[in-house]
C-alpha cells in the first residue's frame, strides 16, 4: 500500500515542480528580453454600469481613483476550500464592479465533478465571472474562477491550465497560484484567504509577502472552516484581517492610500525624514535593533505599508500611533526582518553545490573533516536545513573513506523566528519545495505537516544574533548570507564583507543570492561559480581600517565572559591555587553519576591508565587492577548516603608492582553549579615495615587468608559482571526488536496519514459539491414555485403524462374535467372517469407521441361546454421526448359569442 503510491507521488511531483520552474524560466527570459512585466497585456474593458451593491458612495468613489490612477493591472488572487461559497458571496457581493481590479478565484473542486462556481457568484456580482481557460487574457473588472481537476498559474497577463499530477490530499492549488502570482506581479500582487480546511495558502503568501504584495485574510470567527484563514494569521502573513464583506472595501481603501505620488513626495520632505528617523530611534529603544544602516527605500516602503494598512494619512501619524501602541512596534519589527524563505529556493544554487562545489570542497581533505558553516539571517530554518540536506546527499553519493561532518551556525536577529527554526516543524505546504524522495528520507510525518529527522536538525545550532553588532563566527568554511546585503546601504555592506573574509578560512566559501555580489571587495574574494552566486575566500591581508570589529557584546555575553577570564588568569590569588592544587594537594578525579570523568587534578595516572580500544574516560574503564572491583557501586552508595566513603589499605597494580592507595569517594553539594557531582581522591600509602622472626609466620598465614578472599571476591565481581553484561546484551536485543516493532508502527501510521490527508481532501472537495448542489437545490425550489404559480394562474387545466399514458402531473383546474386525487399520480389516464366526451383522446395522445405533431380539437363536455383540447410532444432539457402535455382551454364563452355573431349575420 505504500511502496506503490509513494514511488508514484515522488514522480509525479518532480513532473509538477519541473512544470513550475520552466514557467518561471520562460518569463524571466522575456523580462531579460525587455518584453512587458506580468500583467502588461491586460487592457481593461469598458467600464461596467456602477451598481451600488450596499457600499455607499465613499467606497465607489475610492473604486473609482483607484480605476483613473495610472497603474498596471492589479490582481487579487482569492484562494478558500470547505465553506468558501459563503464567504465568495460576501466577498463579491461587496465588490464595487468598476474597480479596475481582477479577481481569480481558486477553491478546492472535486476533479471529477462538473463545477457550477461561475453561475453562482455571477448572481451576486455585476462583473463578467469566467471560467478560467488556457491562455485566457487577464482583464479588469472580471472574475476569474479555477476550473475542476486543473492548477492555476499566472503568467504574462494570462492564466494557464495546468493538470495536476499530485494525488488528491496533497494539491496545493492556491499556495501554487499565490507563487506564480507573486514572481509575475511582485509588490502589484494582492492575496485573500477565505475559509477552508488544511494550511493551503501559507507558502503562497511567504511569497507575495516576501515581494511586498497586500496580503489580507478572512476573520477565522465567521468562517466556516476556519484552519486556512488561522494558518496565515498565525504565520504572521497578515495584512489585514476582516469578514468577507469588508475586505474589498479594504483593499480600495489601502490601494487609494498607498498612491506612488503620495508616497514620493512625503520620502522627500524633511518631516518625512525626520519621522522616519524617530521610527529608527523607537524600534531601537524597543528591541535594541539599529535599523538606521538599512536602505532608506526600504523601511520607508515597509513603514507606509503599514501607514496604509491602518488607515493613516502619513508617517507623521504613524508615528504618533507607534508612541500610542507600543505592540505595533514588535510587528513592525518583525516586517523589517524580511523573515520570507524556503526550502532550497534557488534551485540552481542548490544543484551547483551537490555536484560541484562540495564535492571540490570535501576533495581537499582526503583524511576527512568537519567543515563549519554560518548563515545569518537564517529566519525560520528552511535554507539552514537545506543546507545540511544537501550536504548529506553529496557525503552519501561521493562515499569517503575518510569521515566528514557538518556544523552549521544559524543565527538570526528574531527570537521568534530561532524557537520556529529549533523545533523543526513545517507545513506539509513544503511538499512544493521538497521532493517525496527529500520528504521521506529527511523528514517525519508531524500532526500538520512535517518534522525535520533527527540526522539533520543535530547539524544545525541556531541562536540569536545580530550580524551588524555581534562579533562573527571563525574559522568558517562556508558563509551563506543570502538576501541581507540588498537591505544594507553601502556603507553597511563594506563593514560586513570584510568581517566575512576575516571569519572564513582559506578558499571558504561565501554564498549570496543572486541580487547580491561583492562590490569593490574582488580583491578579497573570487566567483567559484558566478551564476550561482557562490565565491571563494582569497589569502589576501587586510588593513586594520578595513577590517572593523563590532564593538558591543553578544547576547550570550561571550565577550564579557572572556574578559574576566583574562582579569582572573592575571591574579596572583587565582595563580597561586593553581600551584598548589597541582603540586601540594592530592590527586582526585570529578565525576558523574555514571562514572564519566568531568575534571582531573593533579597527577592521576598511578591510578587511572586509558583503556584499550577506543577512547573511554570513564573512571571504571581506566581504573587500574585493584581500583577496579573496589570502585563498583561506590559511587552510586555516595550519591544516596552523601557522606564521604573511604577505602583504605587496597593494592592496585602499577607497571610491574603493587601500591597500597587510600581511597575518600565524596558526593558534593554545594556550590550548586556542582550539585550531584562525586570527588574522588587518592592518597598513596607508604608499605608497612617488616615483622619481626616472632610473628613472620602468622603475618604470612594472615597475607595467604587475605590472598584468597580477595580472589574470590574477584572471581565473584568477574561472574557478576559477565551476567550484567549477558542482561546488557538480552536489553539490547529486545530494544531492538522494539525499535523495530516502533519503525513498523511508523510506517502504518504513515500510511493513515496519508489516508487521512486523502479523506480530508475528499471531505473539502464534497462540502465544495454539496454547497453548490445545495445552492442549485434553493433555486429549483424557488422555479417549481414560480412555475406551479405561474401554471395555477393561467386557469388553464393542464395533465402531463409519460410515454406509457400514465400521469405524471396535473394543475388544480384538471379536477374539474377529470376526478382525479393526488393518489392517480402513476395511474393510466383511460382509467380515471372524465367529465368530457372525447372517447378519442388516448388514441390522439398515442398519436402525437408517434409522429411529435402537435394535434387540437374541439370537443364538447356532458353539461354542453365547449374545450379546446391541445396535445403536445413533452420535451426535457436535453430535447428527448418523455411523454405529451395536455392542456384544455374552455372557449364556451367564446362559442356562444361566435353563434351570437352568426345570429346577428356578422
Amino acid at each position: 500500500m505504500s511502496t506503490l503510491p509513494a514511488q508514484w507521488g515522488r514522480v509525479q511531483a518532480d513532473r509538477a515542480l519541473e512544470k513550475f520552474r520552466q514557467y518561471l524560466v520562460i518569463a524571466n527570459r522575456k523580462k531579460s528580453a525587455g518584453k512587458q512585466k506580468a500583467g502588461s497585456q491586460a487592457t481593461n474593458p469598458k467600464p461596467a454600469v456602477s451598481v451600488n451593491r450596499g457600499d455607499g458612495d465613499t467606497m465607489a468613489a475610492q473604486a473609482e481613483q483607484v480605476k483613473h490612477s495610472k497603474k498596471p493591472l492589479r490582481i487579487v488572487g482569492v484562494g478558500c476550500s470547505a465553506g468558501g461559497l459563503e464567504a465568495l458571496d460576501g466577498f463579491f457581493s461587496h465588490a464595487a464592479p468598476n474597480s479596475g481590479l481582477a479577481y481569480v478565484v481558486v477553491q478546492h473542486l472535486d476533479p471529477i465533478h462538473p463545477s457550477s462556481l461561475a453561475g453562482l457568484l455571477q448572481r451576486v456580482t455585476s462583473m463578467a465571472v469566467i471560467e478560467a481557460t488556457e491562455g485566457v487574457p487577464v482583464r479588469a473588472n472580471c472574475v476569474y474562477v479555477i476550473p475542476p481537476n486543473r492548477d492555476l498559474a499566472f503568467e504574462h497577463g494570462a492564466l494557464h491550465l495546468i493538470e495536476p499530477v499530485l494525488p488528491r490530499g496533497k494539491r496545493l492549488a492556491v499556495d501554487y497560484f499565490f507563487r506564480t502570482l507573486a514572481d509575475q506581479c511582485a509588490e502589484q500582487a494582492i492575496a485573500v484567504v477565505l475559509s477552508g480546511m488544511g494550511s493551503d495558502g501559507v507558502m503562497g503568501l511567504r511569497a507575495i509577502k516576501e515581494k511586498l504584495g497586500l496580503t489580507l485574510a478572512q476573520d477565522p470567527a465567521t468562517a466556516k472552516s476556519d484552519s486556512m484563514p488561522r494558518s496565515v494569521i498565525e504565520a504572521g502573513l497578515v495584512d489585514i484581517v476582516a469578514p468577507p464583506e469588508q475586505l474589498p472595501g479594504r483593499i480600495v481603501e489601502f490601494l487609494r492610500r498607498a498612491t506612488p505620488s503620495v508616497l514620493e513626495e512625503q520620502a522627500l520632505t524633511v518631516n518625512s525624514t525626520s519621522a522616519l528617523e524617530q521610527i529608527v530611534t523607537l524600534l531601537r529603544d524597543r528591541s535594541g535593533a539599529d535599523f538606521s544602516l538599512y536602505k532608506t527605500s526600504t523601511l520607508y516602503r515597509r513603514i507606509e505599508r503599514r501607514t496604509a494598512v491602518h488607515r493613516l494619512s502619513g508617517i507623521a501619524d504613524y508615528v504618533r500611533y507607534l508612541r500610542e501602541n507600543p505592540k505595533e512596534l514588535d510587528l513592525l519589527f518583525k516586517e523589517l526582518l524580511i523573515g520570507v524563505t524556503r526550502f532550497f529556493r534557488d534551485t540552481e544554487l542548490w544543484e551547483s553545490l551537490r555536484t560541484t562545489v562540495l564535492p571540490a570542497l570535501i576533495a581537499k581533505y582526503p583524511a576527512g573533516r568537519v567543515f563549519r558553516a554560518w548563515l545569518p539571517a537564517c529566519s525560520t530554518g528552511e535554507e539552514a536545513y537545506s543546507l545540511a540536506i544537501v550536504f548529506l546527499e553529496t557525503v552519501e553519493a561521493l562515499n569517503p573513506k575518510a569521515r566528514f561532518g557538518l556544523h552549521i551556525f544559524a543565527t538570526d536577529l528574531d527570537p521568534d523566528a530561532i524557537d520556529r527554526a529549533r523545533q523543526g516543524k513545517f507545513p506539509k505546504n513544503i511538499e512544493a519545495d521538497v521532493s517525496s524522495a527529500r520528504l521521506q528520507r529527511y523528514f517525519v510525518p508531524d500532526e500538520d505537516g512535517y518534522r525535520v529527522g533527527k540526522e539533520v536538525r543535530d547539524m544545525a545550532i541556531f541562536a540569536t544574533q545580530n550580524v551588524i553588532s555581534d562579533p562573527p563566527f571563525t574559522r568558517l568554511d562556508i558563509i551563506s548570507c543570502r538576501n541581507l546585503l540588498i537591505y544594507l546601504r553601502p556603507e553597511l555592506q563594506n563593514k560586513i564583507l570584510p568581517l566575512f573574509h576575516y571569519a572564513l578560512v582559506s578558499s571558504g566559501l561565501l554564498i549570496l543570492s543572486t541580487a547580491e555580489g561583492i562590490g569593490n571587495f574582488d580583491d578579497l574574494f573570487a566567483p567559484t561559480d558566478n551564476k550561482a552566486r557562490i565565491f571563494h575566500r582569497l589569502d589576501q591581508n587586510m588593513p586594520n581600517s578595513t577590517l572593523i570589529f563590532p564593538r558591543t557584546a553578544g547576547h550570550d555575553g561571550r565577550e564579557l565572559a572572556t574578559a574576566v577570564q583574562a582579569e582572573r588568569s592575571d591574579s596572583i590569588e587565582y595563580l597561586t591555587d593553581q600551584f598548589i592544587q597541582q603540586n601540594f594537594a592530592p590527586p582526585a578525579v570529578l565525576v558523574n553519576a555514571e562514572g564519566d570523568i568531568l575534571y582531573i587534578s593533579g597527577r592521576t595516572g598511578k591510578y587511572l591508565e586509558p583503556a584499550a580500544g577506543k577512547v573511554n574516560i570513564n573512571l571504571y574503564a581506566m581504573a587500574r587492577e585493584g581500583l577496579r572491583e573496589a570502585l563498583t557501586g561506590v559511587i552510586a552508595s555516595a550519591l544516596r548516603r552523601q557522606k564521604s566513603i573511604h577505602l583504605n589499605g587496597l593494592q592496585v597494580g602499577t607497571n610491574g608492582g603493587t601500591q597500597i592507595v587510600n581511597v575518600t569517594v565524596r558526593a558534593i553539594e554545594s556550590p550548586l553549579a556542582l550539585h550531584g557531582r562525586v570527588i574522588v581522591i587518592f592518597e598513596d600509602v607508604a608499605a608497612p615495615p617488616a615483622s619481626k622472626r616472632r610473628g613472620k609466620s602468622v603475618t604470612a598465614s594472615a597475607q595467604d587468608a587475605l590472598t584468597q578472599e580477595l580472589i574470590q571476591v574477584r572471581e565473584s565481581l568477574r561472574l557478576t559482571h559477565e551476567e550484567m553484561q549477558s542482561s546488557l546484551e538480552e536489553l539490547k536485543s529486545s530494544n531492538e526488536e522494539l525499535q523495530s516493532t516502533n519503525e513498523e508502527l511508523q510506517s502504518t501510521n504513515e500510511e493513515l496519514t496519508t489516508s487521512k490527508e486523502e479523506m480530508q481532501s475528499a471531505d473539502e472537495e464534497m462540502q465544495t459539491v454539496n454547497a453548490e448542489l445545495q445552492s442549485k437545490v434553493d433555486d429549483l425550489m424557488w422555479e417549481r414555485n414560480d412555475m406551479r404559480n405561474l401554471l395555477n394562474s393561467t386557469e388553464i387545466a393542464t395533465i402531463f403524462l409519460d410515454n406509457d399514458m400514465n400521469v405524471r402531473r396535473y394543475t388544480p383546474h384538471a379536477t374539474g374535467l377529470f376526478n382525479l386525487i393526488p393518489g392517480d399520480v402513476g395511474r393510466p389516464l383511460a382509467d380515471i372517469v372524465s367529465k368530457m366526451v372525447y372517447a378519442d383522446l388516448q388514441a390522439d395522445a398515442i398519436n402525437v407521441l408517434s409522429t411529435l405533431t402537435f394535434c387540437e380539437k374541439q370537443v364538447m363536455t356532458m353539461e354542453g361546454d365547449s374545450l379546446r383540447v391541445r396535445i403536445m410532444p413533452y420535451r426535457t432539457h436535453h430535447n428527448v421526448i418523455d411523454g405529451v402535455v395536455i392542456t384544455f382551454i374552455d372557449i364556451a364563452k367564446l362559442t356562444l359569442l361566435e353563434r351570437e355573431l352568426q345570429r346577428q349575420g356578422l
